[in-house]
């Protein structure tokens, strides 16, 4: 049953919280502290008198007679007479001098005050002597009786008690602990399960039992290290030469919380501040979506501003109003005045300005696009040999639909940086022409090969009747002279299917007159000519065996 009960406490457990408290403590105390064990008051340095951990006052010192070394003997002093019982509290007396006022006991001087002491405190030379005579005598008395034999036996019987009564707390806490941990696990294990099923598996319930775990060890570490330290706080105070060790235990973990709530209050004025900017600066920009929506939506028109530059001019407005808002609230950050925070923020400035040129480079070039109007969503454009409807566009890139439905990526500044061709801009005019080019011998009449480029072009579906389609002569050749056909088209969207189809009905009728299409490369008039049969033009393909 003992070891049951050892293991349930998880003895391990206490006595690291323990060691932890009382070795960190120590060190606290071997260091002597020096930002609670000197102060300074204007501009002059102060040493504390202690006694048993208890600070009497503070004293100042000269350079050949520093306060450290005034202190000490101070200190010295005073526990000498606390230990010679012959020496009656009422022995204790003030004797004034011209110079200094003087503490004494018998023929020992406990303590001159001077003028200079008095002038620090800012109270007469006399007011001051009469208040360290009584701290002093109030503090042999205690110092006397706190290590009197029946009052050291009292405390050892109380210290005792108090250390099975943390045993037991600490015992129940762990107990209620491990309970209350079953109790929930019972309780949310279907949960977890359903949450895990819900999210096919991204959730996994073992996940969440152990942040939820993480919790109540937290929670129950921060309460027995509490419980610990209070304890020891207590026990360490019961006993003079302890009580230094105890005050150093109570001050590690008070003053930390002081300071972090005193910090808390006095910083509450600006978070106000931030607080009332932030609202400031989200209504502000509320005021300023719905100018610019009103915009788009062409409810509000502003000359020479296209409704689609709305949104992408409230980005760049609604950038500019959150640095200006965060210029402002810089000084109220925590942290902001120090020389850390502010390193902190070169560095990061230095990072982003190098890694982010390109980034950089591709924003301003995604804004430029868009004040440019090259073009819009659904268009069909050509860059840097890539032709796509445009699907997508962001301030970093471009995302482009080809006709073979691939996706591509363009960078915006690339988009800046080479020429665009746009297929739908000005289609809904005239439309865009397609044209392409045949070479054909000299010996055929080109009046008849305009005729023929005409005949095809009027028979492709997608190609406009009206304007007419027009025949160019591009170029007399060595062996050939090249035509060129162009017809205007405004069904952009089928642009290789009707260039296809086109090519195809030049094909046919050129073999319906026969009129070969002449090859780069001429040597001689060939002994067959070059042209499908009429009869040959429908041939059934080969059957798989």
């Amino acid at each position: 049953m003992a070891l049951k009960w050892i293991k349930f406490f998880d003895l391990r457990f206490f006595c690291n919280v323990l060691v932890f408290v009382v070795i960190g403590t120590q060190q606290l105390y071997s260091q002597n502290l020096d930002l609670k064990d000197h102060f300074t008051k204007e501009g002059i340095h102060l040493s504390p008198v202690k006694i048993d951990g208890n600070t009497l006052f503070e004293v100042g010192g000269i350079s050949s007679y520093p306060s450290e070394t005034r202190a000490e003997a101070i200190v010295k002093n005073i526990k000498k007479v606390a230990e010679n019982k012959n020496i009656s509290i009422s022995d204790i007396k003030k004797k004034n001098d011209t110079l200094f006022s003087a503490i004494i006991a018998g023929k020992t001087v406990l303590i001159r005050v001077f003028d200079t002491d008095a002038a620090i405190e800012g109270v007469n030379r006399n007011i001051l002597a009469e208040a360290t005579l009584f701290k002093i005598k109030t503090t042999i008395e205690k110092y006397r009786n706190d290590r009197l034999p029946e009052v050291i036996k009292k405390n050892t019987i109380i210290a005792v008690i108090s250390l099975v009564i943390l045993i037991v707390v600490l015992l129940l806490v762990f107990w209620v602990f491990r309970m209350i941990r079953r109790f929930v696990q019972k309780r949310i294990d279907r949960r977890l399960n359903s949450v895990e099923n819900i999210s096919y598996k991204l959730i996994k319930s073992n996940d969440i039992w152990r942040v939820i775990n993480l919790f109540f060890i937290t929670l129950r570490f921060l309460l027995v290290a509490s419980l610990v330290i209070y304890g020891a706080y207590y026990i360490l105070g019961l006993f003079p030469w302890t009580n230094e060790l105890s005050i150093s235990i109570f001050n590690a973990v008070a003053d930390p919380l002081s300071n972090i709530g005193s910090s808390i209050v006095n910083y509450i004025p600006k978070l106000i501040f931030l607080v009332i900017l932030f609202i400031l600066t989200k209504y502000l920009l509320k005021l300023i979506e719905l100018f610019f929506v009103g915009i788009q939506e062409e409810r509000i028109k502003l000359n020479d501003f296209r409704p689609e530059w709305a949104m992408s001019t409230y980005k760049i407005i609604r950038t500019v109003v959150i640095i200006f808002a965060i210029v402002i609230a810089y000084p109220y950050i925590p942290g902001s005045d120090s020389v850390a925070f502010k390193g902190v923020s070169v560095f990061v400035g230095i990072l982003i300005s190098l890694g982010s040129s390109a980034f950089i480079g591709n924003v301003v070039a995604g804004y430029s696009m868009i004040y440019r109007n090259a073009f819009r969503n659904g268009d069909l454009i050509e860059v840097d040999g890539q032709r796509g409807f445009v699907v997508e566009q962001k301030l970093l890139v471009t995302r482009l639909r080809s006709p073979k439905n691939e996706e591509i990526v363009i960078p915006n500044s690339i988009l800046l940086n080479n020429k665009i061709v746009n297929y739908s801009n000005l289609k809904s005019d005239k439309g865009i022409i397609l044209h392409t080019n045949v070479g054909i011998g000299y010996e055929t009449p080109w009046r008849q090969v305009d005729a023929m480029l005409k005949l095809a072009a009027n028979r492709t579906d997608g190609l406009l009747k009206e304007p007419q389609p027009f025949v160019l002569k591009k170029l007399l050749g060595d062996y050939a002279v090249t035509y060129e056909i162009n017809a205007y088209c405004v069904d952009v969207e089928r642009i290789n299917t009707i260039y296809s189809e086109l090519n195809q009905h030049i094909l046919d009728v050129f073999n319906e007159n026969k009129v070969q299409i002449m090859t780069p490369s001429y040597v001689s008039d060939p002994d067959i000519e070059k042209m499908v049969p009429e009869d040959k033009w429908d041939i059934p393909l080969a059957k798989n065996k």
